[in-house]
């Protein structure tokens, strides 16, 4: 289901308790996305968030989606004291929308080279468009399912094969696909996709790369883990016409 944020200049797919699953630009609007160089730590990155949206006359609500970076995946119970404050601030923010809060998310650890603290690594924002063309950006989708209960389980759970690996990628490829649906977008019209994994998916990549009908070329491999221990790999995608890096220093 999408819901609009009239306020901030698009419309989300309704997710979890946390973040959506997806946001696409409303009419006369575009999503742009901004990349800290370095890493700023979240309090610190939100503060920076703030006055930048601000300077250019955008409202807190434009925020539509944010990159995260932690130390190291979390249990469950670690990763819900997580999300804690960040619910907290998101609703100190006023971004939430009929219970729901809009902002896209993707939220990883990196496993070369890592972070001493939680971390924000970018974000996007929905701006005045400048031209045509539908943009978005799909929260980062991991390798959940329902299963036999019709509970969501972890796909292939402890099992790092090939084979696991690719029934793992297939999970999450129907899931991205069925956002993109959601938000009336193909993977044609995506013009990134990031894959976060520290396992070898290079025998995988011609047949993971056939699944997006040549609307994708390539993607960008982060060497990192997904932020839930037991999780094995993630992808996020976006639409975007404009990107800008902003000094995290």
């Amino acid at each position: 289901m999408l819901l609009e944020n009239p306020k901030g200049g698009y419309s989300f797919i309704a997710g979890g308790p946390a973040f959506s699953a997806g946001c696409v630009a409303g009419a006369g609007f575009e999503i742009v996305q901004a990349v800290f160089r370095p890493a700023m730590p979240l309090e610190a990155g939100f503060a920076r968030i703030e006055r930048f949206l601000a300077g250019i006359g955008r409202p807190r609500e434009a925020l539509c989606g944010v990159h995260l970076r932690i130390p190291a995946p979390l249990t469950p119970a670690q990763f819900e004291e997580f999300n804690r404050p960040y619910v907290a601030g998101m609703k100190e923010w006023g971004l939430v929308i009929d219970g729901r809060i809009p902002v896209a998310r993707t939220n990883v650890a990196p496993d070369a080279v890592r972070v001493a603290n939680p971390s924000l690594a970018g974000f996007y924002f929905a701006a005045p468009a400048d031209g045509p063309g539908a943009t978005f950006v799909l929260s980062g989708a991991a390798e959940v399912a329902p299963g036999p209960s019709g509970k969501p389980e972890i796909v292939a759970r402890g099992d790092t094969s090939a084979a696991a690996i690719a029934r793992k990628l297939d999970a999450v490829l129907a899931a991205l696909s069925d956002h993109l649906e959601k938000i009336g977008a193909g993977w044609a019209n995506a013009t990134a996709v990031n894959l976060y994994t520290v396992h070898d998916i290079h025998p995988l990549m011609p047949s993971l790369l056939s699944r997006f009908n040549a609307g994708v070329d390539g993607i960008t491999w982060h060497y990192a883990r997904p932020p839930v221990i037991g999780l094995e790999v993630e992808i996020d995608v976006h639409a975007v016409r404009r990107s800008i890096i902003i000094d995290g220093r």
